[in-house]
């Protein structure tokens, strides 16, 4: 193979290439270790990962600690030798004592986004576990890298540029991604690169850039490797396998979904994504849906004020109840034509990738 590993620390991941972290329940211990078991790094989503366990509504924080250890031994299993990472929601309320679940596990790297991860270099002290912020801007790499920097004496062991192509909790505002000319994510991988520099040259340490939303082939792969980035994340690909976590009826939205059914939604946090035009967007367009149960799961998430449960959403879509959840998409979803396997698409996505760049 002549693509590039990536390398983030002592972790050797052959094909370079992150399986995005999808939540709530899209990625979990099947999807991620298929894909670490093939040479990429598998990642499961730690947002209300407890949702199966019987007492998630009653004792939300202690289910979702037991849901995230469940999944992470059922991904080691099935992945003894693989690279696995858990997705962990800076927003999330009990961030701290997930964030220290997944390092006693084990994990091998922790990626945390919607919102500045500022505390995390503290939470992994003493272990081997890498860390990596999801960033939308140079902006924010040099404030998160500024703040590691000066506090924990820390850079990151890698970070992941989300452009404005990819599926929730986008790091840019309704009128940015409503806009006919969107920042392109080449240029936002550049910025990130050279504001990097001086931390890297400070700390004698590569920070491995990682470009992420709307890369869907291959020839795509080349083009970022081509203008610097050590690998890539994907998520929407991954949703249309076998091993995908979610129920078949999620899995077959994103094979039905027309480019015309994507839109961008507003989550709770008011924070903007995409996501397939259904009933339930349909009802939250007329108004507040009632919200009957609080998990308290979000920092700033107020029941009184939120215009629906985003939990209850995420966890009725992935379960196959479609019509009246939330389902989230990258913007290429509408490409997807059938299910296939991990393996095959990432031959797929080496071999065009290999031939884009020979």
């Amino acid at each position: 193979m002549n693509l590039p590993s990536l390398k983030i620390g002592d972790l050797i991941a052959k094909v370079p290439i992150i399986q995005g972290g999808m939540g709530i329940g899209v990625s979990l211990s099947k999807l991620a270790s298929a894909v670490a078991n093939e040479g990429g790094i598998g990642v499961i989503s730690g947002v209300q990962i407890g949702f199966k366990e019987k007492d998630f509504k009653i004792n939300n924080d202690i289910a979702n600690i037991r849901g995230l250890i469940k999944e992470i031994r059922k991904a080691r299993e099935l992945s003894p030798n693989g690279i696995l990472g858990v997705n962990i929601l800076s927003a999330v309320n009990n961030y701290k004592d997930m964030v220290k679940t997944a390092v006693k596990e084990k994990i091998d790297l922790i990626i945390s986004g919607a919102g500045l991860p500022k505390q995390l270099p503290e939470l992994v002290k003493g272990s081997n576990t890498k860390i990596a912020p999801i960033v939308s801007s140079s902006k924010a790499i040099s404030v998160i890298a500024k703040i590691w920097d000066k506090r924990y004496k820390y850079i990151p062991d890698a970070v992941i540029v989300e452009g404005p192509y990819a599926g929730g909790h986008l790091g840019f505002s309704v009128q940015q991604l409503k806009s006919l000319k969107l920042p392109k994510l080449s240029d936002i991988v550049k910025e990130v690169i050279e504001t990097l520099k001086p931390f890297e040259e400070k700390y004698k340490k590569k920070v491995p850039v990682i470009a992420a939303g709307g890369i869907y082939t291959g020839r795509d792969i080349a083009k970022f490797l081509k203008i610097g980035v050590a690998g890539v994340q994907m998520a929407t690909r991954f949703v249309a396998t076998e091993e995908c976590d979610a129920h078949i009826n999620f899995k077959n939205a994103y094979i039905s979904a027309k480019e015309e059914d994507i839109q961008i939604v507003v989550s709770p946090l008011g924070m903007p994504g995409r996501a397939i035009r259904n009933e339930f967007i349909k009802f939250v367009e007329k108004g507040k849906q009632p919200i009957n149960k609080c998990y308290r799961c979000l920092k700033h998430c107020s029941p009184a004020s939120a215009p629906y449960c985003i939990s209850d959403a995420l966890i009725n879509s992935v379960q196959g109840d479609i019509e009246r959840g939330l389902v989230f998409v990258g913007t290429t979803a509408y490409r997807l034509k059938e299910i296939t396997t991990v393996k095959k698409l990432i031959n797929e996505l080496v071999s065009e990738a290999e031939e884009s760049l020979g």
